[in-house]
Parts: C-alpha cells; structure tokens; sequence
C-alpha cells in the first residue's frame, strides 16, 4: 500500500502564468488594439482626455438631475406692477393705512388711495425730507401718522378727509443747540400711545405720549371747515420716468390750514439706567429706607457693597487671570452710558398687574417694555398712572426682570400674549404673558451672537 508521507499542497503559479496590468481586461478590449497602441508619450494625454471626458459627464449628469429635482418643486408665482403712480421728487419710505397708501418724498408727503391710484392729497408746506412714516388707521376715515424728516424732527399728522392737518412736531425746541434727534418712533395698536426715542449730543431718552383720539373726532365733527377748509390748488409738473414710483394719475395738493386740535401728552420720559456705583449706606437699615416698595426687584442702586470692595475683588480678578488677560490684548474701557433702547407697548397681564384704582380697556396698551443696549435689567412701565404738572424725567419702573446676561434683543407676538427675550448668552425665552411664566428656554450651544428676533 503506497502511503503520502506529506499532504496536499497547491502548487505555487509560475511566473510565465502571471497576468500583466495591461493584459487583465483583455477580454473587454478591441482585438485590433495591440496593432494601434499609442506611443508612451501619447498615453498620457490620452488618459487625460478621458479624465476630463468622464468629469464632465458626472458634471452633467448632476446638473440634470438637479433640473428634474427642480421641476417638481412649487415654482413662486412672479407678481408684476399693475400700475403706476408719479411722485414729485424722490420717494424714500411708505406705509399703508386702511384704503390709502401714504409715501414719504424728498419735498413732502403725499396720499394715495390703493382702489384708484389716485393722489388725494399732497403736504409740502415746509418742503422737508421725509425719511420715514408710521401710519395707523384711527376708524370713522382718520389716520394717525408720524413721519421723520431729514433733521430728526418728528411731525405728528392727523389725515381726515383727505387732508393732512399737523398736529405738533414733538421734539421741536427753540435752542438749536438742544436740539435732539429721533431714533425710532412707535405706534401702539388702536393709536392710543406714541414712543419716540431720541438722541441729544451726549444723552438719549424715551419720551411716551398719550394721543388724544377721541377729542380729535369730537372737534372734527364740531368744526369740519376746519379739517376740510384747506387750500387747494393745482400743481402742474414735468414729469420724468425718475419720478415714477408704482400709480399713476395728476396730483393735488392740499396744504394746512388753521385747523386746532388737541395736542398730545407727554406719559413718561424714561432714562438709560445709570452705572451701579459704590455704595454709601453705612448699614442695611439705610438701604431699605430708599426702597419704595418691597414687592419687586429694583435696578441694583440700594446696596451695600463699598467701592473699596469692587476695587478690590477687580485687582484679585486681575493678578488671577493676568495670562489671559495680556493675551486677549484686554483694553481699559470705562463704562459708558446706552443710548439705544427697544420698547414694546403691551396689554394688561399676569406680568402687568394694574391697581384696582386703575381703568383698563379691553385692546388698549396698560404697560411698556424697555431694555437698554449691555442691560441686564428688562424693565417694565405702567401707562395708566395719573398726569402731572411737570413730567417725571426718571421714573422708576413699576416691574424689573433681572436676567443672567445681558438682553442683546426682544420680540413681542402680533396677538401681544408672548414675550421673546434673547441675551448676549445665545439664551432665548418665551413668555407667556397671560399666565406669567416662561414657556421655553433654548440655549444655543455654538458662539453666536443674536441680533434680531421675530414671531412668524
């Protein structure tokens, strides 16, 4: 019996069975190929060539494929003018009030009604720049508005059939030197308030104005010659196609007459809230004297910390971080004081408690809310308080929200029942207005910084 001394093995291949790299797709190769081989030189190119010919056919491949993806998407539907109005000299701002569009020009106002195109009416009296109108229908034909010229002047107008009649340039002084510089204006919902926020040479405030609306209709309705009395006259123009501006028919001007009405009253002047300083209290007792009420939190000025103890923990902080600090490149800034403001105007709430003395109305403003540019307060300002004589030029806040950082934006819902508060922090809270507690929190983990915020 013949037995293997040693197992199976497969032999190795020999070398002359080895396929070579240009020989392993023989299969799918031209048989004529070996006779019209390139040159070496001549292959490359070649390789190239089909390099950039493949390329680009996953160019085109994707391009069509987005084309298709594109076609079944909802296409927007393109909206062209389906008229033209003229203006004289150039238009800069509009604002759209019931069945009239008002338009802010280089020489004026002027308004037009949306069913027509026409131009009912035109103010250039003072031939000022308007820059920018705020509008609000009043009901029974009245329009409120508040147009900023070019100087920032603010100009009250009240539109009552089909005329302007000026009310009151609300920050109008003698001295031009204190002459002040509007911001922003705003308008409650239903035209019951007016906030303007202006800038002097080295300061800014809030001023709040109470309209009085319902004494501009009794006097209207007691004197129309008055609102409808105005002069009237016909302008003839030459006009050019840099003129156009969306309408189109000849213009009337109407310009004021002696029409009085009720002026406006000035609510509130708030103030930017000033540096927490070193105390001068010499025990809590002293503190607490200055404290009006203890049921809200103040602005920090009633503690007892000393300027010594600041000046101290500052110098620990310094030796502490010193390495950091030199390699932030870190600048001595002093404290300045704000001079930007966001202010909401909002119905009564939870958060908004109103006296029983106090008369609230159902859609009409109770409250304010203002927070200054690096403030951490959010501070909150009641309307229904009784007027006085002389206007308290630093009133102190009926409600305040301390937050962890300061508050970088605000938004207020168009139903005014939530409260939107975002912080240098990427923090963002929703409020409930109505119950009085917040809704969500959202932290937003990356480092961004949040500039605006709006309800959809």
């Amino acid at each position: 019996v013949y037995i293997r001394k040693h197992p199976l093995e497969i032999p190795p291949p020999s070398e002359k069975d080895w396929l070579k790299d240009d020989e392993e797709d023989f299969f799918l190769q031209d048989p004529d190929r070996k006779r019209d081989a390139l040159p070496r030189p001549f292959r490359m190119i070649n390789k190239l060539v089909m390099l950039v010919f493949e390329n680009a056919m996953e160019i085109i491949e994707r391009r069509e494929m987005l084309r298709e993806a594109q076609k079944l998407k909802v296409q927007p539907t393109k909206c062209f003018p389906t008229a033209e109005f003229q203006v004289t000299g150039r238009a800069n701002c509009l604002a759209v009030s019931g069945k009239y569009i008002f338009v802010g020009l280089s020489v004026g106002l002027s308004a037009f009604k949306v069913s027509d195109c026409k131009e009912v009416c035109a103010w250039d009296a003072v031939k000022t720049e308007i820059c920018a109108i705020h509008a609000l229908d009043l009901g029974n034909e009245r329009h409120v508005l508040l147009a900023v010229d070019e100087m920032g002047l603010v100009w009250l107008f009240c539109f009552h059939k089909e005329s302007f009649i000026l009310i009151k340039i609300l920050n109008e002084v003698e001295d031009i030197s204190r002459r002040s510089t509007c911001v922003e204006v705003v308008l409650s919902p239903g035209g019951d308030y007016a906030g303007v926020l202006l800038q002097g040479n080295t300061k800014a405030w809030l001023e709040i104005y109470r309209l009085p609306k319902d004494s501009w209709l009794k006097e209207m309705e007691k004197s129309p010659g008055a609102a409808t009395g105005l002069a009237c006259r016909e302008r003839r123009s030459s006009w050019t196609s840099a003129d156009i501006f969306l309408l189109q028919e000849s213009p009337v001007s109407a310009n004021k007459a002696d029409a009085k009405l009720s002026l406006p009253v000035l609510l509130l002047k708030v103030k930017p809230p000033k540096p927490v300083t070193g105390s001068s209290f010499k025990s809590p007792l002293d503190a607490l004297k200055k404290v009006d009420d203890d049921s809200m939190l103040g602005l920090g000025y009633n503690h007892l910390i000393k300027d010594s103890q600041w000046e101290q923990q500052e110098a620990i902080f310094r030796s502490t971080y010193r390495d950091y600090l030199e390699a932030e490149g870190e600048r001595e800034s002093k404290e300045e004081i704000p001079r930007h403001a966001t202010f909401h105007f909002l119905l009564p709430s939870w958060i908004l408690q109103v006296g029983p003395e106090m008369k609230v109305q159902p859609g009409v403003p109770a409250g304010i809310s203002v927070h200054w540019d690096g403030s951490h307060n959010f501070c909150l300002y009641l309307l229904n308080r009784p007027l006085k004589e002389k206007v308290d030029s630093d009133p102190k806040p009926d409600v305040v929200w301390p937050c962890a950082a300061p508050i970088a934006c605000s938004a207020v819902s168009s139903c005014s029942r939530y409260l939107a508060l975002a912080c240098e922090d990427a923090t963002i809270t929703i409020w409930d207005k109505h119950l009085g507690y917040p809704l969500s929190v959202t932290a937003i983990l990356e480092e961004r910084l949040i500039r605006s915020i709006y309800f959809l």
